[in-house]
């Protein structure tokens, strides 16, 4: 099939030329995209292929498609395979026109001929018919014309084969690749209940498309997990990004999630557009009612002096089928809102890493404001050359209107042992020891305990 096509260039180039366009029909395509910078596109086509030795061009594919990567399955044998991507600009046009003839058409249609000598940079010197010669330090003013497109250079990223085929006609051929590009991530919405028992969750996809291409009826699978890349390029920054919300009613049916290897795959039960420079987001779940425990945690051992430091807020709940979730989680960020009685507010944001089912999921909501810790060193004692003894007090002041617990987790080190304690502790690990501190509305708690030492 012969087409003819005219190019215009914004830097006043025109050029037309006649090309050969391969004769192919895509019957589906499948996108899967990894949340690493890479996707795996599948496209299944109906091309028309003659008897013999011939060449199969393939020219919509992805702009940052890894070549080594490319796999066709056909009827016949393949002999070579080539990615071309050297495309069309004013410069690489210019650069393979010298010693040939152009033509610079300026004001009024006024008309320069002659012969490219050179061109660097907007300034030309051309070699008019009768032998004198020209220079233009400035050509912005001028269009170019040119008789063809020069040899080895393209309109868009092209796929070329040098095919084998048994016998003429159209067969379906398939044809795999890696691009980078592409990626996803998940979005969580948490909104908390009135007494912080409960959250209402609901988690977006987000697919973005860089990868110099668009996907029309595609069907898409996302993989969650960490696969090892030896070479993971990244693409050049793509511009005007365009936000494609997906909303449903019927969220929780959109994907099916499938263990795969030692990953976790979620496949769109429909087709989707992935337009380039897009961000799509699809719901993939909506999980209400969910039971959460809100806790105030100190990490003791980071500060000393009487300088008061922050509680944190936690938010923790099972990812467990009784608590309405039960299904593996990609990671992504966490942001949770609470109503405040006229609109749901902001409240505070986390990232979640993957998580597997029947796992707990725990959650920074931020510091709290009416409660604070101060620690003291207030005793050290050498017993010997290698042992010694530490005195602690940590003040929990709760300045809010009630009653609170919190979990002040104290990091000790190695090769110690507590003497005594104002509050009972629990061992969270060999170097970690964690108290529950009551402390009254309004009032403050004093936590005392003494460490031995042994080198």
């Amino acid at each position: 099939m012969l087409k003819k096509i005219c190019y215009f260039f914004y830097a006043s180039l025109f050029v037309c030329i006649t090309i050969y366009a391969q004769n192919s029909e895509q019957k589906s395509v499948s996108v899967t995209v990894y949340n690493q910078n890479l996707g795996v596109v599948r496209d299944i086509r109906d091309i028309d292929i003659k008897s013999g030795t011939s060449t199969i061009a393939i020219t919509d594919v992805a702009q940052f498609i890894d070549p080594t990567s490319v796999h066709i399955k056909l009827n016949g044998d393949v002999l070579e395979q080539n990615y071309q991507y050297d495309l069309v600009s004013l410069d690489k046009i210019l650069q393979k026109y010298i010693d040939r003839e152009v033509h610079l058409i300026g004001d009024n249609n006024y008309e320069i001929e002659g012969t490219l000598l050179s061109y660097s940079g907007g300034e030309i010197v051309l070699r008019k018919k009768d032998g004198g010669l020209l220079m233009l330090p400035n050509t912005g003013k001028y269009r170019f014309s040119v008789g063809s497109l020069p040899e080895g250079l393209i309109t868009k990223p092209t796929l070329l084969w040098l095919v084998k085929s048994p016998s003429s006609g159209r067969q379906e051929v398939e044809i795999s690749y890696q691009t980078s590009g592409m990626n996803w991530h998940a979005e969580y919405v948490a909104l908390l209940n009135k007494d912080d028992s409960k959250i209402d969750l609901n988690l977006w996809i987000s697919i973005t498309n860089n990868s110099g291409a668009a996907f029309k009826n595609a069907k898409l699978k996302l993989v969650a997990g960490d696969v090892n890349l030896v070479n993971n390029i990244q693409p050049r920054p793509l511009y005007n990004v365009q936000v494609m919300h997906e909303s449903t009613t019927a969220a929780a049916e959109q994907f099916r999630e499938k263990a795969f290897f030692e990953y976790h795959i979620y496949n769109l039960q429909r087709t989707t557009t992935l337009t380039q420079n897009e961000t799509k987001q699809i719901s993939l779940f909506e999980a209400p009612g969910i039971k959460v425990t809100k806790k105030y945690l100190y990490r003791s051992g980071y500060y000393y002096g009487n300088n008061p430091s922050k509680v944190s807020v936690i938010v923790e709940f099972d990812n467990t089928k009784e608590n309405g979730l039960g299904i593996p989680l990609p990671k992504g960020k966490v942001r949770v809102y609470k109503s405040d009685g006229e609109s749901n507010e902001f409240i505070g944001e986390d990232l979640i890493d993957h998580t597997p089912n029947k796992e707990k999921i725990k959650l920074k909501i931020g510091d709290a404001f009416d409660i604070l810790a101060e620690e003291t060193q207030t005793d050290h004692k050498q017993i010997s050359d290698k042992v010694f003894e530490n005195s602690y007090e940590i003040k929990i002041k709760n300045r809010k209107k009630e009653d609170v617990v919190v979990e002040v987790e104290r990091n000790l080190g190695l090769n110690w042992e507590i003497l005594d304690s104002s509050i009972s502790y629990s061992k969270k690990n060999a170097q970690t020891v964690v108290f529950q501190v009551p402390v009254k509305k309004d009032d403050d708690t004093v936590l005392k305990y003494r460490v031995r030492y042994s080198m």
